[in-house]
């Protein structure tokens, strides 16, 4: 774990990026980062791993989108290299097979809080995605989970929580929400003949500058998240 005192927010590695997060996620914060299908909410995610492993900071990705090689394999397709902490144990990533074994909501839930408590040392926990989780389980269990994970960032942890926007009806949606501390969505849209995606900063508790709201990229090979000026889509 990082010194204490020693970083004060989650960086995406990006400066341009994290100006418009307000400086990025305060450290020990609750995250829900939620979109639409292909919207780039993986990439979002992974940005912040690795911008958190640059800072110092350690990290834990709990996913059901990849295995480690094929995690490791995005990661390079987007230029950010992570096999060295990997190695160092500074990054952990524990896939969760949810088509071979029917693990139950309450299950999954309750291991990654379950690991995130015994993981000493952890700066920054990734769940992606709770999409399947979330759709086959109840409010309570859910809700439930959430109010583990809001007892876990007050040890200055910060969690991510990530999912498709479909997995939530508008009330659960508003309710989570007022849970967390940050709350970032993604969309895509059609401008021209491009189709770009849009990150909205709703809210970030804590942020040391004031949030930008929309941040809208594109994702090229090699090069990974590329900031598109706002003025080029509105034209």
């Amino acid at each position: 774990m990082a010194e204490a005192g020693s970083i004060a927010s989650v960086s995406t590695g990006q400066p341009d990026l994290d100006k418009k997060l307000g400086g990025g996620i305060p450290l020990g914060s609750l995250t829900l980062l939620e979109g639409q299908s292909d919207s780039g909410k993986s990439v979002v995610s992974q940005q912040l791993i690795w911008g958190s492993l640059q800072a110092g900071l350690t990290a834990v990705l709990f996913t059901t989108e990849s295995t480690t090689k094929s995690f490791l394999r995005q990661m390079s397709s987007l230029n950010l290299e992570v096999m060295e902490f990997l190695l160092l144990g500074r990054l952990r990533i524990y896939p969760i097979a949810v088509g071979r074994r029917k693990l139950t909501p309450k299950q999954v839930f309750n291991t990654v809080v379950k690991s995130t408590k015994e993981g000493q040392g952890v700066d920054l926990i990734v769940v992606d995605s709770l999409t399947t989780f979330v759709t086959r389980g109840s409010w309570e269990e859910t809700a439930t989970y959430f109010e583990h994970c809001q007892e876990l960032v007050s040890e200055n942890r910060t969690i991510i929580n990530v999912a498709s926007t479909y997995a939530f009806d508008d009330t659960t949606l508003a309710r989570l929400r007022s849970m967390c501390d940050a709350h970032l969505t993604l969309r895509t849209e059609e401008v021209g003949d491009q189709l770009v995606k849009i990150l909205e900063v709703a809210k970030v508790r804590g942020a040391s500058k004031t949030t930008g709201n929309i941040i809208t990229f594109d994702i090229e090979p090699d090069i990974g998240m590329k900031i598109i000026p706002f003025s080029r889509t509105s034209a």
